[in-house]
């Protein structure tokens, strides 16, 4: 199966693979021997997780900073 990237690097996979991922409206991404693995994430974890992050006042920014940090350390 193929997946264009956009312009604004945006990636929607196939049909067919996002039946499978049932209700997830959220996924895990990482990246693993230079592929990039998505893993569906339950909605009511994927919630409590973002719900945390906001009351502590941690953005998205602040995460991908921690993470370059740990890569480069």
């Amino acid at each position: 199966m193929r997946a264009k990237k956009t312009s604004r690097n945006q990636i929607t996979p196939p049909k067919s693979m996002i039946k499978r991922l049932l209700d997830a409206e959220y996924c895990g991404v990482r990246e693993e021997d230079g592929r990039i693995v998505l893993v569906p994430m339950r909605p009511i974890r994927a919630d409590e997780v973002l719900a945390k992050l906001k009351k502590r006042g941690i953005t998205e920014n602040d995460v991908d900073k921690v993470i370059a940090w740990a890569r480069h350390e």
